[in-house]
């Protein structure tokens, strides 16, 4: 197994697979490194190098007590960067990952970056305030702090069977799979990181952040996201990105890199290569 030991003395798992230019995956709330299986696959059969990290507390990586906030997550990701001398990366984010890839992006990128690809990810920002009336209130977080932090077990097979995946919407095709394989992937974690990266997910403000990346950014989001809404994400990033471009998904859900893989991935590659 490969880790990265940070300033700190985390040990940083991640995977490293084949050769090419780089793309480094990050991974959403309170997944792995795994959970970008069916994208690894695809772009490593064709010729690129993929990269993904467990976040700190989550996957395989050290369940640290303290550093999970944005700022630490990022600096995780340059430690795995600079230990395999990363550069002309794509850096592609999911959910949380997407706004560590904007953190990163916008404060370490250092010339090694590419492109950015943030998909049903969270920033700008999630919390409701006055500066933010179109935000999920905060009873909503507390409630995920509930279930994370005392019955995580229930709690995390009830998002993945429910509003991850759309499996709540009528007519949706379940995936008991897909299901377990969320549940595996959550309870790898610590209850403390993901308790405590509830805050970092819902509350940090990536405003500035987005309007200092200068390579182009694909932002990529379904319009049935239940978990990150689109109106309150994509649809402001779009607004604040240099050289963005939105697309969106009629009916896709927030889990849609793993729903709906073959197209994700065909739009990737299609990006990657323009």
């Amino acid at each position: 197994m490969a880790f990265v030991t940070t300033g700190d003395g985390t040990e940083i798992y991640y995977k490293d697979w084949g050769s090419g230019q780089p793309i480094m995956f990050h991974h959403g709330w309170p997944l792995s490194s795994d959970d970008w299986d069916a994208q690894m696959m695809f772009f490593a059969l064709r010729g690129y190098r993929v990269v993904a990290h467990d976040r700190r507390g989550h996957g395989r990586s050290t369940q640290t007590s303290d550093g999970h906030d944005m700022d630490t997550y990022a600096a995780d990701a340059r430690a795995v960067v600079e230990h395999l001398d990363l550069r002309d990366v794509v850096h592609v984010g999911h959910s949380t990952g997407g706004g560590e890839v904007t953190r990163y992006v916008a404060r370490h990128g250092n010339g090694r970056v590419a492109k950015a690809v943030l998909i049903s990810a969270v920033p700008p920002v999630m919390l409701q305030s006055a500066d933010n009336p179109g935000g999920l209130p905060l009873e909503v977080f507390d409630s995920f702090r509930e279930g994370t932090g005392f019955h995580r077990a229930q709690f995390f097979l009830d998002v993945a069977s429910g509003p991850f995946y759309g499996y709540n919407r009528p007519g949706a095709e379940v995936s008991q799979g897909v299901i377990r394989n969320w549940w595996r992937q959550g309870m790898m974690g610590g209850a403390k990181a993901h308790y405590e990266g509830i805050k970092a997910f819902s509350e940090t403000d990536f405003t500035e952040d987005l309007q200092m990346i200068q390579v182009p950014t694909l932002v990529m989001h379904g319009d049935d996201d239940q978990v990150v809404p689109i109106a309150d994400s994509a649809e402001l990033s779009i607004t604040l990105l240099k050289d963005g471009t939105l697309k969106v998904y009629p009916g896709y859900p927030h889990g849609m890199c793993t729903t709906h893989a073959d197209v994700i991935n065909r739009d990737l590659l299609a990006f990657i290569e323009s």
